[in-house]
């Protein structure tokens, strides 16, 4: 990464690139985006970032998306990998590691694009994939057939347990992406996605699908948390959610006997829960 690159000045030409959409894209804008992309690697800019005077103590950065999105735009696809079965855009090739990037990647099949900050002391089992644009904090475990998806924040010390998805929501560019906060744990095929912000020491047992559409109820506080139209579906630190169902209460679904699947809070983390979940460290 160059030493001079002005932040500022990045972000208006990104922006600039992005609006303009040329045919054709030259050596300088390509020297661009491969600084902007180191910056991504090094977790320097991020498609989201910690706001302490945002409702959701959270903001996104709509420009570091176009960034992301324009690297599409300028790459052409080559092939990758030495048997010849990968083909993707050569703006976005596969992270390079050394041991003394402190990221524990076992052997397998997992898969890490470029242009996504892998913090130290990261676990990953295989097979997993973290895509572009993506944070993935320190102490952080990502199970076998788990998901990072393009933007997705991930804390520290967190588990995101095997088969789980963590959607990312690159486009659109103002929306918020999908965000874990630290000393979450993640079950085993857990779905999250549109823009969910899950907040410190949740935690989310197996099979709990969480988006914009389900309302999450909560038994412990009595109080329904919903998204709306200009704040994404927000679940409170330390709450304990699983998969639940909620009767229909007319009509058809009722004289059927049908439920609908809700995710429901069912207490707060308390020093039963942290004795049930303190294995995860000594997989790290």
């Amino acid at each position: 990464m160059s030493a001079s690159v002005d932040l500022r000045q990045l972000q208006q030409e990104i922006e600039q690139l992005f609006e303009a959409k040329p045919a054709t894209y030259s050596d300088d804008v390509r020297a661009l985006f491969e600084d902007f992309r180191d910056l991504l690697n090094a977790g320097l800019v991020r498609s989201a970032e910690r706001d302490s005077s945002s409702p959701t103590g959270w903001r996104v950065n709509a420009w570091v998306k176009k960034g992301i999105l324009l690297g599409f735009r300028i790459g052409g696809v080559v092939e990758m990998g030495c048997s010849g079965q990968f083909f993707d855009k050569d703006t976005y090739p596969v992270k390079k590691f050394t041991a003394q990037s402190g990221v524990r990647i076992v052997p397998g099949g997992s898969s890490i694009r470029d242009g996504c900050y892998v913090g130290r002391g990261v676990t990953c089992m295989p097979p997993m994939f973290i895509n572009a644009g993506a944070y993935v904090d320190d102490g952080t475990m990502i199970d076998s057939h788990a998901l990072i998806g393009s933007c997705a924040q991930i804390g520290r010390n967190c588990h995101i347990s095997a088969a789980s998805q963590i959607g990312g929501v690159l486009e659109p560019v103002g929306a918020m992406p999908v965000i874990i906060e630290d000393d979450v744990l993640v079950g085993g095929n857990c779905g999250v996605y549109e823009g969910t912000i899950v907040k410190e020491r949740a935690v989310l047992g197996s099979g709990a699908i969480l988006n914009r559409s389900t309302p999450v109820y909560d038994l412990v506080r009595g109080e329904v948390h919903r998204a709306t139209d200009d704040r994404p579906l927000v679940i409170p630190p330390e709450a304990v959610v699983v998969a639940g169902s909620r009767a229909i209460q007319s009509g058809p679904g009722k004289d059927w006997g049908i439920s609908l699947y809700t995710p429901v809070i069912v207490k707060y983390r308390d020093s039963g829960t942290d004795t049930k979940v303190q294995l995860e460290d000594l997989l790290r």
